[in-house]
């Protein structure tokens, strides 16, 4: 039996990958070519023959090459999106909402600061823990190599997930009314959520991004200081 891991090396010596995983890749390909074989001498080939139809299948070279790099790097980017955008932005609302859960156990209740038909209330100690929260999205983004919106749209994250499940009560609105039969007045709704949306929405997510900000500008000074250090 031929050294298959030598014959696919061979064929993708332009493979332009770091080391490791193009050693995977083409312990992979190997792998895959010698079970081929082997399944055509059990079909009664002789063992040139074999090795023959199963480089064939493999088809172009360049073009499996080419296939594997593209493919590579559609991983390497869903790997940075994970890193960059969804754990340091899932991490935040989470904690966000965590923290929001132990200053109401506390007892720690909103406080009114905008009277009259459309009232608005603010849980000013769940507010002034969110722009620790935004920071610590934003420095995790950053440090995974996030770009500038990336980062700070990590730090706002929980005011786009709230702002979701406020956007979602409008189909699941319209569900129920189709089910229940009953119409939904959504001139009464609107205010609702206009007037929720100031105190969980925009006054949160400002101070989200303040934070945010504030992470990404220390940061920015930082790797200055020290690019021009070394320079």
């Amino acid at each position: 039996m031929p050294d298959w891991g030598a014959l696919v090396e061979q064929r993708l010596a332009g493979l332009a990958l770091e080391p490791e995983e193009r050693a995977e890749v083409i312990a992979e390909v190997a792998a895959h070519l010698e079970d081929i074989c082997e399944a055509m001498l059990r079909q009664g080939k002789t063992e040139d023959e074999a090795v023959r139809r199963a480089l064939s299948k493999a088809g172009d070279w360049q073009d499996l090459q080419r296939k594997i790099l593209t493919a590579k790097r559609r991983e390497q980017i869903m790997k940075k999106r994970v890193w960059q955008l969804w754990i340091p932005g899932f991490l935040t609302l989470i904690l966000s909402m965590v923290f929001l859960t132990v200053v109401y156990r506390l007892g720690l209740r909103a406080r009114l600061v905008w009277s009259g038909p459309n009232e608005i209330l603010l849980y000013m100690p769940w507010l002034a823990g969110l722009p620790f929260f935004g920071a610590l999205g934003a420095y995790i983004s950053s440090r995974a190599g996030g770009s500038r919106t990336t980062v700070l749209f990590v730090s706002v994250f929980p005011a786009f997930a709230l702002a979701f499940a406020f956007l979602m009560m409008f189909p699941i609105g319209l569900t129920i009314e189709r089910i229940m039969g009953r119409p939904v007045d959504f001139s009464l709704v609107a205010p609702v959520l206009l007037k929720d949306g100031i105190g969980w929405l925009l006054v949160p997510g400002a101070v989200l991004l303040g934070g945010g900000l504030l992470a990404h500008l220390l940061l920015s000074t930082r790797s200055s200081s020290r690019d021009a250090a070394i320079g």
